[in-house]
């Protein structure tokens, strides 16, 4: 069952940021303890104009991983062009803070040239695609220009590898130049109210492999999603516009509680990889026999096992970092993952009627979402279609078995408790919502119209 209101190593830390920041917008909802996603600081709300409240980009063509600057780095042509190791740029040890090991490993750098931001930014949120085979990991960093000319530094948004026999998959904390701070997966301005925005952005990719080996991450996808928008407690009511509900796997995460609590306490706080898993599965993907093998036999739906242990982030100590999620979803054949933020139910709607389900991230009290049960600071839920009445149809995973997965919720609750940016919590404080964040998987080719919906939500 979803902790309720119950803050977080890292909300606190927020909450701490915060408030030595004068006139900052008020720090992210804490992730409450078992089924959040990491902790935001400002967050996006709705507009019937969301282009104009979000930007997203990626390099995904051959002729991109041509462009840029590389540095040991080559262009892989073919149906799924990509990124990989030609002749390495050098040699680096690197201390993996999560098992003190130090190894030498072989580097490769891409740097994509700068993007500039249709929509000035508070904050950033990049997103990848890569198969990282034995020996090898990959590490993405962004670095951007504020909207007063001055640059950022180079920050790491992650350090990230398929599997876990190499490195441990990792945030970095404590990145902050007294403007911006990475917020575990987060690129966030500390003071919003100051006008300052980040106007444009590079990101920088480093891929590693264990030296005189041939190996070689290879990435598909890399990109990231900004965004501004005012804080609101409230949404313009939505009209329905569609009546239908996509078949999709139901997993309950509560029926894994006390499984592996080496990974976040276990399945109590696997919201997001059981969502992901739920989605991964529509889309025709799962764990071998062999990937499973490690999860031990009693436990029912070991592939939930599995994706919380390959979506754990070993920094943040929990399965809710949003792009490792993604990322990990892209492991499986001719997926994509991406981590984006809609502007309306009606995004979503569009994507429903495309067939592609979205997985949503929220935050309310029991008392806001009738027939939830439970109340949470953070909590990941899988959109899988809409009643004729226009009601929100639901996948939770914060259901006791699986058969009870299904729900149906209040379209005007659940849109107002998934797009507001500003709630009052269970002590009657201020605190922040997700503002319309989910992550999308679909497939590295879909159909015309599947490209026709992504596209009217921003996402090419």
């Amino acid at each position: 069952m979803t902790r309720a209101e119950q803050p977080s190593r890292r909300s606190l830390l927020a909450v701490a940021v915060a408030a030595a920041t004068a006139g900052a917008a008020s720090p992210a909802a804490a992730a409450a303890g078992s089924t959040a996603g990491p902790a935001r600081t400002r967050t996006a709300a709705p507009s019937k104009a969301p282009s104009r409240l979000v930007d997203n980009h990626a390099w995904t063509s051959y002729t991109d991983w041509r462009g840029g600057t590389a540095a040991g780095t080559r262009a892989v042509p073919g149906v799924r062009p990509g990124l990989a190791i030609g002749t390495p740029a050098g040699r680096t040890d690197y201390k993996d803070p999560h098992t003190g090991t130090t190894a030498t490993w072989e580097y490769a750098r891409w740097t994509s040239p700068v993007h500039r931001l249709a929509v000035p930014s508070t904050e950033v949120i990049p997103s990848w695609n890569a198969r990282t085979p034995v020996g090898t990991w990959l590490q993405v960093e962004l670095s951007g220009t504020y909207s007063d000319g001055t640059a950022t530094p180079w920050y790491v948004m992650g350090r990230w590898a398929a599997g876990d026999q190499d490195i441990r998959r990792t945030s970095v904390d404590d990145q902050s130049d007294g403007r911006s701070s990475i917020w575990t997966d987060t690129f966030s301005i500390d003071d919003a109210a100051s006008g300052l925005r980040l106007v444009s952005y590079r990101l920088r990719l480093t891929l590693y492999r264990k030296p005189g080996t041939t190996a070689t991450p290879t990435v598909w996808r890399l990109g990231a999603m900004g965004s501004d928008v005012p804080d609101r407690f409230t949404v313009p009511a939505s009209t329905p516009a569609l009546a239908r509900e996509l078949t999709v796997p139901r997993y309950s995460q509560e029926i894994h509680a006390g499984q592996y609590p080496e990974y976040d306490n276990g399945g109590e706080a696997w919201c997001s990889p059981t969502s992901s898993q739920m989605i991964i599965e529509y889309w025709g993907r799962k764990p071998t026999a062999a990937q499973l093998a490690w999860v031990k036999p009693e436990y029912a739906d070991p592939q939930v096992c599995h994706a919380a242990r390959f979506t754990f982030d070993h920094q943040y100590n929990g399965c809710g970092n949003w792009p490792f999620n993604a990322a990990y979803a892209a492991t499986y054949k001719d997926l994509q993952g991406v981590v984006t933020r809609l502007g309306s139910l009606a995004d979503l709607e569009t994507l429903i009627a495309a067939g592609i389900p979205a997985i949503t991230s929220q935050s309310f009290l029991k008392t806001e979402l009738t027939g939830a049960g439970y109340g949470t600071a953070g909590h990941l839920m899988t959109v899988i279609g809409f009643t004729a009445d226009g009601d929100v149809i639901a996948n939770d995973p914060a259901s006791p078995d699986n058969s009870a997965v299904r729900r149906v919720y209040k379209r005007r609750e659940w849109e107002n408790i998934w797009l507001r940016t500003k709630r009052y919590n269970a002590s009657g404080a201020v605190v922040s919502g997700t503002g319309g964040v989910c992550y999308l998987y679909f497939p590295a080719r879909p159909t015309a119209a599947q490209r026709t919906a992504l596209a009217a939500v921003g996402i090419h």
